[in-house]
């Protein structure tokens, strides 16, 4: 991996790729987010400051588990400009998400716990269904793995 001297404050797209891991693209689509930002220079050259390394590790980290970018948008948007982000700051952070994360914990492993019915069923049409119907929520009206919507309920008018 590359070292970037000290002096150096920006970094070019081909620099934060190396120490990043993360792929031009990716960075351009992120910028594009508003995820990271970046500067240009005068020949139209993106330049970055060295916070958006801690920032492009933190975007990668939160989509490993899942959370969305427009979540992870927002959580950025609350750190403060031009300085690193503390590690205060990234555990303000990260608890908003262990609720979100605990949740879909539960979900993953419910459905690791039923997979076989999953599988054995092959077309979901079981009465219940862990992935078309969790909970069973509509097993006592009606078999099937499609929701049908009745007539005249959830219409105003």
């Amino acid at each position: 991996m590359p070292q970037i001297p000290e002096k150096i404050h920006e970094l070019t797209v081909g620099q934060l790729s190396a120490r990043s891991g993360a792929a031009v693209s990716a960075l351009h689509f992120y910028e594009s987010k508003g995820l990271i930002r970046s500067r240009r220079t005068s020949g139209n050259q993106r330049r970055y400051t060295r916070d958006t390394l801690r920032r492009v590790a933190f975007v990668r980290a939160a989509q490993r588990v899942g959370i969305p970018l427009a979540t992870i948008r927002d959580a950025l948007a609350e750190l403060p400009e031009e300085r690193t982000p503390t590690h205060e700051d990234w555990a303000r952070l990260s608890e908003a998400w262990r609720s979100e994360l605990d949740e879909r914990i539960r979900q993953l492993n419910r459905l690791r716990d039923h997979l076989t019915d999953c599988i054995g069923c092959g077309c979901l049409s079981l009465d219940r269904c862990v992935l078309s119907n969790p909970d069973d929520a509509f097993g006592e009206r009606m078999a099937g793995s499609r929701l049908m919507v009745e007539r005249g309920r959830g219409r105003r008018g």
